[in-house]
């Protein structure tokens, strides 16, 4: 018996770890203080303790009921978290088992502990009635049986009622006997006849004690009457009553009516009820009345508190007699309780570049109903990235279902909705307030493939040419675009002697005047970059163009400035009207509008005789040449832009009318004014004539041979050829045209003879010169034809034709 008593004395001290389906199991005796060591939660999960912290390991409850146990994490054990009372907790059911869930994050992972309460020795047996009476006929036999109450203990097991025991008399001994539901009841015996003469009332102890160690007991006093015989005792109809009864139903609803009948007749028939092994929480749920057996409900049920009473009716005649039966109430769940959605981890801001399938929040869904009052659905609403998977139980993981984009969407409400099976179906939602954290995976983008900005010439440094802007949809720094030119050079300068960006508007500003004669375009790189981490880029072309402004006078390059050379043109006599006499040459640096020269005589010797083209500077005959006309003749000529305003030049032609040298009186000096001399002045002047005329002849006529072969004729018959010397390197001359740039290319077509003509044609090209579109205005989409004259070496003029044909954008000559 010692042996036994020890062992059953260890097994409220140890804890016995036994894993069901993958699942913990532990053993705590109850009333054990905090922090007592239930087991080694690390130890049996094969998880190294330190990592429970870090995975947020924790023990929930799977409704609202307190939590008696908690991990320690610095040890990995399972310890107790508030003192157990098994008979509050669990009542007179024998199995006390507590269910927990483990929760382990990254991953995801959730155990069932089973925490199972074992009894202690902690109540004492008592009766619910200190004081119990019979009355006893006198008559009765030897061995005649008396059922006593039941004595109740709140504990269970080996701590419940385990025996009873009689004070020592000479009339009455106790047999005691074990239920069909296993507790203990005892009867009285008489053992010896009673004398109602000698004895008519006795007081005999009651002692119910239990088989803990050390045992405890409870006292109740017999008060026995001697009466007449009352031989029959109370009946009940059946001897177990089972009712099923519907959580929540009302106060006063009737639960179950009992029935015991008594053979006796008068007082020895009358029976009366009582409940009789009643827990306290059974005593304020349900009431009996004692005349008609009709049990009544007079407390709140609920069926996630407890889901069943048992308890036992007494039917007592008149003089004392008892019987009784088990009432067993199932209570039936009801769905009262809406799914509980509860938000156990979040990750908030998930960053934009997360991949799908990323865990955003772990949700836990409860319902304290049972069956399919307790299956829940939970879903979240449609056209977001996000869905739900179930996971563990009634565990949830909310993931990523594409890569997130927070330039379209930066913030999302997530609903998630949970609705039971009940009917009709109960349902809670939960609003999931998420932010997309921004990464820096958008470049700047400019508002334009390309800028084109247009400054006038001689601008002032500082100038704003242009503006030029990007954006960027990240958030904050990554969004931040700043600008600058990429480096680059022009004209052999680095741009930034020529432009500068502002870093954070992107205006750009000109650092220098611009000179359009010098170059009319140029492009440079901008490059917007934002301030990510890494930073991203883009460029974009802007192509500055320079406006011509017209700045520069025409220069007139034939016939050269006074004071340079002298220029004496020679028109034959027999000149007819519209004969070419000389021509112009002049240029402007300027373009276009301001580069259109046109030629106008402002003032001539006889203003009748003569004529210039307005834009060609070709001098003509306007009347045939009469013997009558004088023989020298100055024009003044004024070559004027079309600029605004504009600007002008002006130059003296010397024309000689003469065909041959005989005949000119003087050839050195041309530029004194006619007079009528006098015939003696004549006479002289042909008397010397004579005189050297021979010998000025010969001089002449070799002179010319040898200018013939060194540099072209100045003078010449009938015809007019520009000297090469006179047209600048990138000029050449077409008839009918003025002056063109080099870089229309030609082809000459020479007469008969014309082998060692001294015509000179160039055909250099040179990217300063001017476009077509620009100084050919006048002649676009025109077919050309001039001719030039030139001597050859017999000493006669050539002709050379000169055809000029559009092809594309360029001059075929």
């Amino acid at each position: 018996m010692g042996l036994i008593s020890i062992m059953f004395t260890l097994g409220f001290i140890f804890i016995f770890l036994h894993p069901v389906r993958g699942d913990l199991s532990y053993t705590v005796p109850e009333e054990t203080k905090r922090q007592y060591v239930i087991g080694h939660l690390a130890k049996d999960l094969g998880i190294d303790g330190k990592r429970l912290s870090a995975r947020k390991a924790r023990v929930e409850t799977e409704d609202s009921a307190k939590r008696y146990c908690e991990i320690n994490l610095s040890s990995g054990n399972l310890v107790v978290a508030e003192t157990i009372d098994r008979e509050e907790l669990c009542g007179s059911r024998i199995s006390c088992i507590v269910n927990y869930e483990l929760v382990l994050e990254n991953p995801l992972e959730v155990h069932r502990i089973s925490l199972q309460i074992e009894d202690v020795n902690d109540n004492n047996p008592f009766f619910y009635n200190e004081r119990i009476t019979f009355e006893i006929r006198e008559s009765a036999v030897k061995g005649e049986r008396f059922p006593l109450e039941e004595a109740h203990d709140l504990d269970i097991g080996r701590n419940a009622v385990q025996g009873y025991s009689l004070e020592k008399n000479e009339h009455f001994i106790l047999s005691v006997h074990e239920n069909a539901d296993g507790g203990k009841s005892a009867t009285l015996v008489l053992e010896k006849e009673l004398d109602r003469e000698k004895q008519k009332d006795m007081n005999l102890i009651l002692t119910a004690f239990d088989g803990g160690n050390p045992p405890k007991s409870g006292t109740a006093v017999i008060h026995v009457t001697v009466l007449d015989a009352n031989d029959n005792i109370p009946v009940f109809s059946q001897p177990v009553y089972r009712v099923s009864l519907a959580e929540n139903t009302p106060l006063g609803t009737e639960v179950i009516t009992v029935s015991a009948t008594d053979a006796d007749e008068g007082a020895n028939g009358d029976v009366t009820y009582e409940l009789s092994r009643l827990s306290e929480k059974s005593g304020k749920i349900f009431s009996l009345d004692k005349i008609t057996g009709q049990i009544t409900v007079s407390g709140n049920i609920d069926y996630e508190k407890e889901k069943y009473f048992e308890m036992r009716v007494q039917a007592k005649d008149g003089p004392g007699l008892v019987s009784s039966a088990k009432i067993i109430i199932d209570i039936t769940d009801v769905n009262d309780n809406e799914p509980r959605i509860i938000l156990k981890s979040l990750n908030d801001p998930i960053p934009e570049n997360s991949a799908a399938g990323t865990e955003v929040a772990i949700i836990n869904v409860q319902d304290k109903d049972s069956g399919d009052n307790r299956q829940v659905n939970c879903y979240i609403q449609k056209n977001v990235p996000f869905k739900l998977n179930p996971s563990i139980k009634n565990y949830f993981s909310l993931i990523t279902t594409s890569t997130l984009d927070r330039e379209n969407e930066s913030d999302y409400n997530i609903t998630v909705t949970a609705t039971d099976g009940g009917s009709p179906p109960l349902s809670s939602s939960m609003t999931i307030h998420l932010s997309v954290a921004d990464i820096n995976d958008n470049p700047p983008v400019f508002e334009q493939q390309s800028y084109t900005a247009y400054v006038m010439e001689n601008n002032k440094p500082g100038t704003s040419i242009s503006s030029v802007t990007a954006r960027d949809p990240d958030w904050r720094q990554n969004g931040t675009v700043l600008y600058s030119l990429v480096p680059s050079e022009i004209n052999s300068l680095p741009v930034s002697s020529f432009l500068s960006i502002n870093s954070d508007t992107g205006v750009i500003q000109a650092v220098r005047p611009f000179d359009y004669e010098k170059f009319r375009n140029f492009k440079v790189q901008v490059v917007a970059r934002d301030n990510g981490s890494p930073p991203l880029s883009s460029n974009v072309t802007v192509s500055v163009f320079i406006s011509d402004e017209n700045d520069n006078s025409p220069q007139i390059l034939y016939p050269a400035p006074e004071g340079k050379s002298l220029m004496t043109e020679m028109v034959p006599k027999a000149a007819l009207s519209g004969s070419l006499v000389s021509k112009i040459i002049a240029v402007d640096a300027d373009s276009g509008q301001n580069a259109w020269l046109s030629y106008q005589i402002v003032k001539s010797t006889d203003p009748g005789l003569f004529t210039i083209g307005l834009h060609s500077g070709e001098i003509r005959a306007q009347r045939d040449i009469t013997e009558s006309d004088s023989m020298k003749q100055n024009l003044v000529i004024s070559v004027k832009d079309n600029g605004q305003p504009p600007l002008s030049a002006t130059c003296s032609v010397y024309l000689l009318i003469s065909d041959n040298l005989a005949e000119v009186p003087e050839l050195k000096d041309m530029t004194f004014e006619e007079s009528n001399s006098k015939l003696t002045f004549y006479l002289i002047i042909a008397l010397v004539s004579v005189s050297t005329f021979f010998l000025t002849f010969i001089i002449l006529i070799l002179a010319v041979r040898f200018c013939h072969r060194r540099k072209p004729r100045l003078l010449f018959d009938g015809a007019v050829a520009i000297p090469s010397a006179y047209l600048p390197p990138n000029y050449a001359e077409v008839e009918g045209a003025g002056t063109l740039r080099s870089s229309f290319n030609y082809d000459t077509y020479l007469t008969t003879g014309s082998h060692t003509s001294d015509f000179k044609f160039i055909t250099s090209y040179n990217d300063s010169t001017l476009t077509a579109s620009e100084t050919m205005k006048n002649v676009q989409n025109e077919t050309l034809a001039g001719s030039l004259i030139t001597l050859n070496n017999t000493g006669e003029a050539d002709e050379v034709r000169i055809l000029v044909f559009p092809l594309g954008g360029d001059f075929a000559i």
